[in-house]
Order: structure tokens, then C-alpha cells, then sequence
């Protein structure tokens, strides 16, 4: 394994770059936008009743902070490729921070939702350029690593933020998980100021309409002009872009459906209190985080499409059985507990070798304009799991949610069989 920053289309970058304070920093950020949703979901109950919001509302606060997430992430990765990372990074973090402190003082359930929208914006911008960051030093099989150590972190607030929010339930409030979130923003906006970043085209002398350093004399601008949709709609219609980011999108789509179900799953059909749903938390990060162990351990000589295709076919498989337990009544009482419980985390590993190695197939195939790529890559799995998670508020009941996890789950599977044929 080499630490050395991998020359893009933007130029040879610096070799000496810190290794570890880059990963530090991306992994802080990640970890704090997925804690975001996660510290809060123990929590939804008492929420829903405090301001007096019906499940479906108080659902959508989960919704509304998943799009608000998607939606700009377009905007973002333009702005990390013109100005720079660390000007867009900044101002993402302390919207972050802001809307976490206004959270921690909303009184009704219109400022909860527009608060929680905005607050998915800006942990949706400072996600997305962390991994840029990431794609600005390393390539390949060696990129699918270092996401999958963002994955770590990324679970490392799946279970553990979900096991914060269980003890915040039973001993504090829910505000209190907010003022949390504006205490990490704030430790990330400090490290930020420690690393040097890629100052963008801007910086470059590139202006609007420049070329990339390293682009061939001759080559044509008309792609890459201000604003960026050129570059981005020519990312897009490339296959070996396109249907990876795709697939991590659709495997993302399972797990935040199955997110947004499991608190009212466990309270009303397993009669789990917050601390009990927050434990299963710790098992599900566990779950998460043996699966980009995995990738990390692995992928160097296994490769990246083999591993996608392991994760797709264990979502596949466990989502096929929750609906064929659920159909058969197998999912009642202490058995059914443990047997969910298992499928959930199967699931959950099985998103987790999926997804850094979707990302990595994906922007590895677009060399040139790494952040445009990286931001786009986002953008779409995002919107996957936004439209997901907006449909969830329908898929409560206990008929509905069990076949709507398993259509995305055989989505996934297809996407990456089909991939991998394309390919």
C-alpha cells in the first residue's frame, strides 16, 4: 500500500500530503452527517409526541433530511472543483453546525422538518466533498479501500449514534443529540484548517472555461464549460459510470428503508424500548463494520467487482427471506427478534462490501474530473435512497414494508449482475 497522491486530471498533486490527518478529518465528517439520523431515531417516538405529529410526519423528518441531502450535491461538487475544497467544505460545516443548534431549540413540527431539510443540505455537502477529498489522493482498488474506511466511520455512527440516541432517550432528550452534532461539526471545521486542500480551477488560472491540466492540446472546451452540466451530462452517459453508482444507490436505497421502518418494527411488533433498539444498533454497526473490514482486508486481492457482487447477492438473499418469513409468520415474538435481527445485519454487510466498491468502479472510470464524478456518483445514490426513504412513510404498516425491502433488494442484485455483464 503506498500513501502517494495519484495525479488527476487537475495536475500532479502533492506527495507529501498527511495521510492519516486527510482520512481523519473525511472520516470525522462522514461520521458526523450518517449520526445525524442516527442519534435521533431512538428518539422518533417521543418526538412524534411532543409535537404532536402523526408516524407518517415524523418519518418524513428522516425523508426530508435524505433529500435534503441529494438534492444539492450537484452544486457542491462544482463548487469543490471551482473554488477549491476547503471554501465549500467550510461553509457546509457550519450550516451544519447552525441548523444542529436551531434543532436543539425547535418547538413545532413545520421548523423541525424545514430545519431538518437544510441540515441534510449541508451534511449531504461537506459527505460529498469529504470524498472528494479522498478521489483527490488515491485511484483504483486503493480508492475502494480508503472508502471503505470512510465506511468504518460511517458505521461507527450507524451503531454507535443509534446506541447514543438509546441512552439520550432514556436518560436526556432528544435536543440533546443536535447539540452533539454541532459539537462534531465544530471539531471538523477546526482540522480542516490543518490540511492542505486543492485550491480548485479557480485557483489554478483556469477560470470558467479552462481544461484540465494534462488534457491533450486541440481537445475541444465546449464539454466543460461554466456551470459544469456539460461535464457532468457526459459523466453520465458513460456505462462504467453510470450503473455502479447506480447499484451502490439502489443497495443504499435497502438500508435507509430499513432504517426508517425498524424504530416503529421494534417498539410496536418486538415491544423494544429505546435502550433495547439502541443495542441492536451496536450489532447492526457491527454488521457494517465487518463488511468494509472486509473490503479493506480484501479488495487488493479479491477486486472490486468480485466484492460488489458478494454484497449485492447477501442483500438479495436476506431481503428475500425477510419477505418470505414475514409471509410464512415466522417474524413474531423473541424468535422473530433474533431472526430479523440477523437478516437486518446481513443487509447491513452486505451494503457495506457493496458500496465502496460501486463508488470506486464508478469514479475510477472517469479519470478526468474527479469531482464532478465523485459529486455525481452522490448525487444519484443519494436520490435512490431519497425517493426511498419519502416512499417509507407508506411501507409502515405491517403488510407493506416487507415486499418493499425486497423489491430494492432484487433491484441491487440485478443492477450489479447487469454491471458486471456490461462490463
Amino acid at each position: 500500500m503506498t500513501d502517494r497522491s495519484i495525479p488527476g486530471a487537475d495536475g500532479a498533486r502533492p506527495a507529501a500530503r498527511p495521510p492519516f490527518r486527510i482520512m481523519a478529518l473525511c472520516c470525522l465528517i462522514v461520521f458526523m452527517a450518517q449520526m445525524a439520523t442516527t442519534v435521533y431515531l431512538p428518539s422518533l417516538p417521543t418526538v412524534m409526541a411532543e409535537l404532536g405529529m402523526t408516524q407518517g410526519m415524523v418519518e418524513l423528518s428522516i425523508s426530508a433530511f435524505v433529500v435534503g441531502a441529494a438534492l444539492p450535491v450537484l452544486f457542491w461538487g462544482w463548487a469543490a472543483d471551482r473554488w477549491g475544497r476547503r471554501g465549500p467544505l467550510l461553509g457546509a460545516l457550519s450550516l451544519f453546525a447552525a441548523t444542529s443548534l436551531l434543532l436543539a431549540a425547535a418547538a413545532g413540527a413545520t421548523e423541525l422538518l424545514v430545519l431538518r431539510t437544510l441540515q441534510g443540505v449541508a451534511a449531504g455537502g461537506a459527505a460529498i466533498i469529504a470524498r472528494i477529498i479522498v478521489r483527490d489522493n488515491w485511484q483504483g482498488d486503493e480508492l475502494a479501500r480508503r472508502l471503505s474506511v470512510l465506511s468504518i466511520a460511517f458505521i461507527t455512527a450507524l451503531g454507535g449514534g443509534q446506541f447514543a440516541g438509546g441512552l439520550i432517550a432514556r436518560y436526556s432528550h432528544w435536543q440533546s443529540g443536535f447539540l452533539l452534532m454541532a459539537a462534531t461539526s465544530a471539531a471538523a471545521i477546526a482540522l480542516s484548517f490543518s490540511l492542505p486542500m486543492d485550491g480548485g480551477r479557480r485557483a489554478a488560472g483556469g477560470g470558467t472555461d479552462a481544461q484540465p491540466k494534462g488534457t491533450p492540446k486541440g481537445t475541444p472546451t465546449g464539454t466543460i464549460r461554466s456551470g459544469g452540466l456539460g461535464i457532468y451530462l457526459s459523466i453520465l452517459v458513460r456505462p462504467g459510470f453510470f450503473w455502479p453508482a447506480c447499484a451502490g444507490g439502489l443497495g443504499f436505497a435497502t438500508t435507509v428503508t430499513l432504517q426508517e421502518v425498524s424504530p416503529f418494527l421494534f417498539e410496536e411488533k418486538f415491544h423494544l424500548p429505546p435502550t433495547g433498539f439502541g443495542t441492536i444498533g451496536l450489532l447492526i454497526g457491527l454488521a457494517y463494520f465487518s463488511g468494509a473490514l472486509l473490503v479493506n482486508r480484501k479488495v487488493a486481492h479479491v477486486g472490486g467487482r468480485r466484492l460488489m457482487q458478494t454484497g449485492a447477492r447477501l442483500i438479495g438473499a436476506a431481503t428475500g427471506a425477510m419477505l418470505l418469513l414475514r409471509l410464512l409468520g415466522f417474524l413474531e415474538g423473541t424468535s422473530g427478534l433474533v431472526v430479523f435481527t440477523g437478516l437486518y445485519c446481513l443487509t447491513t454487510f452486505g451494503q457495506a462490501v457493496l458500496f465502496p466498491n460501486s463508488m470506486a468502479t464508478a469514479v475510477s472510470d472517469c479519470r478526468s474530473h474527479g469531482a464532478h464524478a465523485m459529486a455525481l456518483a452522490g448525487f444519484l445514490q443519494q436520490t435512490l435512497a431519497g425517493v426511498a426513504a419519502t416512499a417509507s412513510v407508506l411501507f409502515h404498516s405491517d403488510s407493506r414494508w416487507a415486499p418493499a425491502v425486497f423489491v430494492l433488494g432484487g433491484l441491487t442484485l440485478l443492477q450489479v449482475s447487469l454491471t458486471l455483464r456490461r462490463s
